[in-house]
């Protein structure tokens, strides 16, 4: 969006905590940055708000704003199904629309009053399944015969610090049973001072790619991936890596999440398929041996890797929306809201 010429109002990396004893420390600037939020939305009158996942703090914004008479989309729902079900009930009159990036949301919001439309999930215009692992060895000076595994330690900075360590432990055990191992990590701009230091000392050296077309060569080149649990391992599918899926947060955090969550499993691949189709291993199983089996095992057996890229596939397919791209579905809802029903171009203006 800043490529297209929006001027944020702060940041977006003041709202990257995640969990619940996380985001303590954090209160009074989220609050400010609330504040700051709700005054800007009001002071411009917008034709359409289109607020953007985030729904600790987007759905305090939009709460606040139920009674200014303008136009409201939410894009990306909240995984309420997931945890906390009952919040759902807070729900009607936020929005004027709720669009959903997973099949299975439209139904479960419209079984609780909360009318909604599936317009399928960005991940399919990523491009992640573009790259070009030629270029990728190439540009890295990397042989032939290396084995590339991708670990993606997530983009917060709350997040960061507790997985990099368990990477590094897991690379000290795995890089002698795997010659020719090259560690690749693809962080975020936000977090990469963070990662460069935090592995600067590591045994083997990872290679640390910010830029978007990097991150998808290293995705073509990949013998196999770890990475945290979210919207990552949907590009790691759709460029067919063979992938677990891992996480650790405050132990606190962990025990309260225990008793909320509602579905069987936490990486999306999964929840999509309907089965274990990537290993989790979540809290206590989050340990070095423990991901360096899980690894190994990825790296050198080809029909446990095959059987992962297969499911990706009917994955891949169910987060189509029924007619076009994602973007041009979500587009067309918005556009629909603003005045003339739609008949006017859908930028004509910065202010749209």
């Amino acid at each position: 969006m800043v490529a297209a010429g929006l001027d944020p109002l702060f940041p977006m990396a003041d709202l990257a905590v995640m969990g619940l004893l996380e985001v303590l420390p954090r209160v009074r600037q989220l609050r400010r940055r609330l504040q700051q939020a709700v005054a800007d939305v009001m002071a411009r009158r917008p034709d359409v708000l289109v607020t953007i996942d985030s729904p600790g703090f987007t759905l305090r914004l939009l709460k606040q704003l139920k009674t200014s008479g303008i136009k409201r989309v939410h894009y990306v729902a909240p995984q309420v199904w997931a945890w906390h079900a009952e919040r759902v009930k807070t729900f009607p009159g936020l929005w004027d629309k709720l669009l959903c990036l997973l099949p299975f949301e439209q139904a479960f919001f419209d079984r609780h009053g909360v009318p909604s439309r599936f317009v399928g999930h960005p991940v399919l215009e990523s491009g992640a399944n573009h790259g070009d692992a030629a270029c990728f060895r190439a540009r890295h000076g990397l042989p032939p015969g290396s084995k590339i595994v991708v670990l993606m330690p997530g983009s917060r900075r709350s997040e960061v610090p507790r997985l990099l360590p368990v990477f590094a432990d897991m690379l000290a055990r795995l890089a002698p049973k795997v010659p020719g191992l090259v560690p690749v990590v693809p962080v975020a701009s936000a977090v990469a001072a963070t990662v460069q230091h935090a592995t600067a000392r590591w045994p083997l050296r990872p290679l640390i790619v910010t830029a978007l077309d990097d991150k998808h060569d290293a995705y073509a080149a990949a013998s196999a991936a770890l990475t945290k649990s979210g919207t990552s391992t949907l590009e790691l599918a759709l460029a067919g890596v063979p992938m677990a899926v891992t996480y650790r947060v405050n132990p606190l955090t962990a025990a309260i999440a225990r008793r909320m969550i509602k579905v069987p499993y936490v990486a999306m691949v999964n929840l999509l398929a309907g089965r274990l189709v990537v290993p989790e291993l979540l809290q206590q199983d989050c340990t070095g041996p423990k991901l360096a089996a899980t690894l190994h095992e990825l790296l050198n057996d080809a029909t446990a890797a095959n059987a992962q890229r297969a499911a990706f596939v009917e994955v891949m397919a169910s987060l189509a929306p029924p007619h076009g791209l994602p973007s041009a579905a979500a587009a067309a809802e918005v556009i629909a809201l603003l005045p003339g029903g739609g008949t006017r171009p859908a930028f004509s203006a910065q202010r749209d």
